[in-house]
């Protein structure tokens, strides 16, 4: 059984008189320990289907299993409850909270668990330590750079050890060399955590670090060849 498993998954959404509908009877099955890069122009959906696997947005038809999980028959009460233990979400923008510090802002997804307060102060410590923010996580986020910012939204996401970490144009926001840092931690916790990701991006040069790549085209998922990928980035400075 693949880690994440979707079947006939589709989805249209109504704008005016017109039906748009990003993603047609998909099927993807993602392996334990992938790194999936996943392109298409903007628009086309990519976005949308990180959002179904998340149980942020619910499907016309289709299934989303994740872990044996089916993800597409849960209420929201339940689909909460699921996202803060098995996924984590990295987003464009940081998404920090000014009036948090870094540390407090790592720390909120675990406060969803059930974890004693030093269970869950050791699992911040060793997220902000993933993403070389040790020596940061006093500083609140007017206090970090664009980069790392992003890094501790990064950790933020890895936090609660989670089944599988969405990732939505992660470097979309950041300048070339700090895009370029961002990559290799992401390929570091993939390769030395054995964290399975989905990178969603329009940059063929990011998405050529994951070692497998798909292509969304009207509405369909095709995978490119193994030979295309995978680019070796140096390490994380």
């Amino acid at each position: 059984m693949s880690l994440v498993e979707i079947r006939g998954l589709s989805k249209s959404f109504r704008k005016g008189d017109e039906t748009i509908s990003p993603l047609v009877d998909v099927d993807l099955d993602i392996e334990q320990g992938d790194f999936v890069s996943l392109m298409g122009p903007s628009g086309t959906g990519k976005s949308t289907l990180l959002n179904l696997i998340a149980g942020i947005d619910r499907p016309i038809a289709g299934t989303i299993k994740v872990a044996g999980t089916e993800v597409t028959s849960k209420s929201r009460g339940q689909l909460a409850d699921w996202r803060a233990a098995n996924l984590g979400y990295i987003f464009q923008t940081h998404n920090l909270i000014p009036v948090l510090t870094a540390y407090e802002n790592v720390e909120l997804p675990a406060l969803l668990l059930p974890l004693s307060r030093s269970d869950r102060h050791k699992r911040v410590l060793t997220a902000l330590e993933a993403v070389n923010l040790l020596d940061r996580a006093n500083h609140y986020p007017r206090q970090l750079s664009g980069g790392q910012e992003q890094r501790v939204g990064i950790a933020r996401a890895i936090v609660a050890n989670p089944t599988i970490v969405v990732a939505d144009e992660p470097t979309g926001s950041l300048d070339a060399e700090t895009s370029e840092q961002i990559q290799v931690l992401l390929g570091r916790l993939n390769h030395e955590l054995g964290m399975t990701m989905l990178l969603v991006t329009h940059d063929p040069n990011v998405a050529s670090i994951a070692g497998r790549k798909l292509r969304l085209d009207r509405g369909r998922i095709i995978e490119l060849p193994k030979s295309d990928s995978i680019r070796k980035i140096g390490a994380a400075g």
